[in-house]
This record gives C-alpha cells, sequence and structure tokens, in this order.
C-alpha cells in the first residue's frame, strides 16, 4: 500500500481541532474563527505555521502532561489574540477561550486549566510540578533550538511583526528579551525538552545576541 499524502496544513488543523473538542456542537465555526485570527495580515511568525508547530511538539511531549488534551486546546488559544504592540494577547487570549471553551462543553475546572495554560506563556515560567504548564512552555519554546537557518527565518519573522519599531529601539529590546532568556536557570522543564533542545536554543540565542550587539548597540 502506497503511504498515505500528508493533510495540507488547513486541513490538518481543522482534522485536529476536531480531535481536540470531540465533536462538539459549534466546532467548525470556532475552527473557522481561530484559523482566520492565526491567518491576520499582522502576524508574520505567530501564523498557523506557528500553532502547528506548537501541537506537533505538544505531541512529542504528551506523555510529560497530566492532560496534554488540555494542552492542546491551550496551544490553539496561546495567540489566539495577537497584536504586535499590545503587552495584553495573552490574557485577552485566556478570556477568549474562557467565552469559547464552555459554548464547546468543556467544564468549568478545564476551561480554567486551559485559560491559565494560555496566561502562563507571558512568563513561560511553570511552577515546579505544572507538568502541563511544562509541557506548553516547552512546545512554544522549541523554535529557539531549531536548526541555524531555521533559527534564522524566525528571528527575521519576529523583526518583521515589529517592523513599526525603530531599529535601535528593536535590537534595545530584542537584546533585553534574549538576555532575560539567557539567564534563566534552564530554558526547557520537561525532561525531553532539557535533553534535546536546551544547549541547541542557548547556542541560537547566543549567536542572536552577539549579532544584535556588533549591529550597533
Amino acid at each position: 500500500m502506497a503511504p498515505m499524502e500528508p493533510l495540507p496544513a488547513h486541513d490538518d488543523l481543522r482534522r485536529r481541532w476536531s480531535a481536540a473538542v470531540r465533536g462538539a456542537p459549534h466546532a467548525d465555526r470556532y475552527a473557522d474563527d481561530l484559523l482566520a485570527r492565526w491567518a491576520e495580515p499582522q502576524r508574520r511568525y505567530h501564523t498557523t505555521d506557528h500553532l502547528l508547530a506548537v501541537l506537533d511538539r505538544v505531541d512529542e511531549l504528551a506523555d510529560h502532561a497530566d492532560d496534554a488534551d488540555l494542552v492542546r486546546l491551550a496551544a490553539w488559544f496561546h495567540d489566539a489574540v495577537y497584536l504586535p504592540d499590545r503587552s495584553t494577547n495573552e490574557d485577552r487570549s485566556a478570556r477568549l477561550a474562557e467565552r469559547a471553551l464552555p459554548e464547546l462543553g468543556l467544564g468549568e475546572a478545564a476551561t480554567a486549566e486551559v485559560a491559565r495554560l494560555v496566561r502562563l506563556t507571558v512568563t513561560h515560567d511553570p511552577a515546579d510540578g505544572d507538568r502541563n504548564g511544562e509541557v506548553l512552555c516547552d512546545a512554544d519554546l522549541a523554535v529557539l533550538a531549531a536548526a541555524p537557518d531555521a533559527y534564522a527565518a524566525y528571528a527575521a519573522a519576529v523583526r518583521e511583526e515589529y517592523g513599526f519599531v525603530p531599529d535601535d529601539a528593536f535590537r534595545e529590546g530584542r537584546a533585553a528579551v534574549l538576555r532575560q532568556l539567557l539567564g534563566l536557570p534552564c530554558l526547557f522543564r520537561t525532561p525531553h525538552g532539557a535533553r534535546a533542545w536546551e544547549e541547541k536554543a542557548r547556542q541560537n540565542l547566543t549567536t542572536e545576541l552577539k549579532l544584535l550587539e556588533s549591529s550597533g548597540m
């Protein structure tokens, strides 16, 4: 039997959404809304490609989570509201989940957990023992451990999203973010993330920081 052709990304995401909400009423309508949000024109990195990558990494780390299904839902909502010039994206994304998920049949406790996870992506600093948080944060940060060319494409896409920020101000702000990340005792909290991604991510972050510092800071 010939191998099955992979689904186009858009169809794959719809399949994953349907599985995540288990065929709930209004699921298609919410899929339309979420996919439209992830395809907004101001996005260059926080796109459906990023969503798909995070979902892939959640699948990779699923055995570490206490409830991987809730982590998958949090991945869908974690950048559902995204305006580069705003600092309230995570909270607004969490509030969107709090409105949508009860309509899809999710209970109060499960909805609260998804919203909590979404808000956790402000800091990417889950508490010790927060296994769901560790999985979502590791999945979201896994791009930092990409191959050098893929990491460079990620950094360039981030710069495009902040195209309204002058170069000097962007370099200063981006460098502060990189230093904050490099100053963390560990970037990845799951055993797999620590083993497979930590060293590569630190190399990429250090390289980008050196490039920023040599380009006029």
